[in-house]
């Protein structure tokens, strides 16, 4: 009869040991997420910002700095890479920069095809970062996709042939853009070495620079190039995109946060901020040299800070933001007047100067500048918090996005070459692209 009592209360007592923990298992229990609906609608805001970037932005800064002839051409190429760059986002190239590739070695480099034609993202379907519903975060990142090879267009403007800028602009982004993009935001090799870039600067204007480089150089010169007047056609249609360029910035840095707080705040702040210090740069810059400040000269200026910034935008404080734009500003103006003189490339409108030189400019400093109060404690901070390895890692990151978007980009226009041609013919660029084209004319 002991034994028994004794059973028995050792059994109550597991039992009740079990009951009282079960609410501690279930508070253990991780919540379900939930759509965060302020984090939803900022980046819905964000997005539409980063696609006003391109149209009608960067068709009309770009259509703008062209001769008249050429002008809707121009503007055309940006618009045609939206559409194009849509399609092949949807199909494929999300999946490569976001997709989980099942080798765990492969994945370092390019993602799976697990989301072809976004298979798998519903409505309910959420990204963890921020909250958001993965439809967004997918349309968010496609209109990185969208002006980054847009970006390119500039340095050839005025000689390729439309079908192989179709064709350049496809295949680079499927085998150049959507891999970077992965090295660096979609849990590659680079993002795993610690490299930090918030909105792009490798993915966008590094990567973008590069490819405008060697585009120009294998296509050749203008015909005419520094023999005739090449001036743009109309600075104010450059003002107007300038300024779109400006404004929609905001969501490109800012909405990188993917969320609405105090560290998109900061984005928004320090890439005012560089743009206004770049654009006064450059233009005392010019001033100085050529004895007069030109409208070109201050909007390339703007634009030369917004680039560097932008890998920085969510790791730095204001006062390292004034430095980068100071840093872009004049290094910027020197890359394009005096150095594409001296080297005698033709990058039309010093893609390779503003982006490409900017690009690299905002990294490393990003490595200088980075700080942990902004950044979180995730970020060691940079050389001015006395992390000298932060300026090398960046480096890391340069030099490999220079070098796969170089060799990458060049393998693909020597294909395009071979199979139909790059460049129009001399009868053609002398009529206008507008009319040799498209058939059409600014009248």
């Amino acid at each position: 009869m002991k034994m028994k009592q004794t059973l028995l209360a050792a059994g109550s007592a597991i039992a009740a040991l079990g009951m009282a923990a079960v609410p501690a298992f279930a508070q253990d229990a991780a919540p379900a997420p939930v759509l965060d609906t302020g984090n939803t609608a900022w980046m819905l805001t964000s997005t539409a910002l980063v696609l006003f970037m391109t149209v009608p932005g960067l068709a009309l800064f770009y259509a703008g700095m062209v001769r008249k002839k050429n002008i809707l051409a121009t503007a055309m190429q940006s618009f045609a890479i939206t559409c194009l760059m849509t399609i092949i986002w949807f199909v494929v190239g999300y999946t490569i920069a976001f997709g989980t590739n099942p080798s765990e070695s492969l994945n370092r480099f390019i993602g799976g095809f697990d989301k072809m034609f976004l298979n798998g993202i519903g409505v309910d379907t959420l990204w963890p970062v921020g909250n958001i519903p993965e439809t967004l975060f997918v349309v968010f990142q496609m209109t990185f996709a969208i002006i980054t090879p847009a970006l390119i267009a500039g340095a050839f403007a005025d000689r390729m042939k439309f079908s192989s800028m179709l064709w350049f602009m496809g295949l680079w982004s499927i085998i150049v853009y959507a891999p970077v993009c992965h090295w660096v935001w979609g849990g590659g090799f680079l993002a795993g070495e610690g490299v930090l870039d918030f909105a792009g600067g490798t993915v966008v204007h590094i990567n973008a620079g590069v490819a405008g480089l060697v585009a120009c150089i294998m296509i050749g010169k203008r015909h005419g190039y520094r023999q005739e007047n090449m001036a743009p056609h109309n600075l104010t249609l450059t003002l107007i995109g300038a300024s779109m360029l400006w404004v929609g910035w905001f969501g490109f840095n800012a909405g990188s946060e993917l969320a609405a707080d105090g560290r998109a705040a900061m984005a928004m702040l320090v890439t005012q901020i560089a743009a206004a210090a770049a654009a006064l740069a450059w233009m005392v810059v010019e001033w100085v040299v050529h004895k007069k400040p030109s409208v070109l000269g201050a909007l390339s200026g703007a634009v030369a800070g917004l680039v560097a910034i932008t890998p920085a935008s969510g790791f730095v404080a204001p006062v390292g933001a004034f430095w980068i734009g100071i840093a872009a500003g004049v290094i910027c103006f020197f890359a394009s007047t005096s150095l594409k003189k001296a080297l005698g490339y033709d990058d039309s409108l010093d893609v390779w100067g503003v982006h490409g030189v900017g690009g690299i400019v905002g990294a490393v400093l990003t490595g200088v500048f980075a700080t942990s109060a902004v950044a979180g404690d995730a970020v060691k901070g940079g050389l001015y918090e006395g992390n000298w390895g932060q300026v090398i890692t960046q480096i890391e990151g340069i030099g490999a996005t220079i070098l796969w978007s170089a060799i990458a980009s060049a393998a693909i226009l020597f294909v395009i070459n071979m199979v139909i041609g790059l460049r129009v013919t001399k009868e053609q660029e002398v009529e206008g692209l507008d009319i040799s084209l498209h058939g059409e004319s600014l009248q």
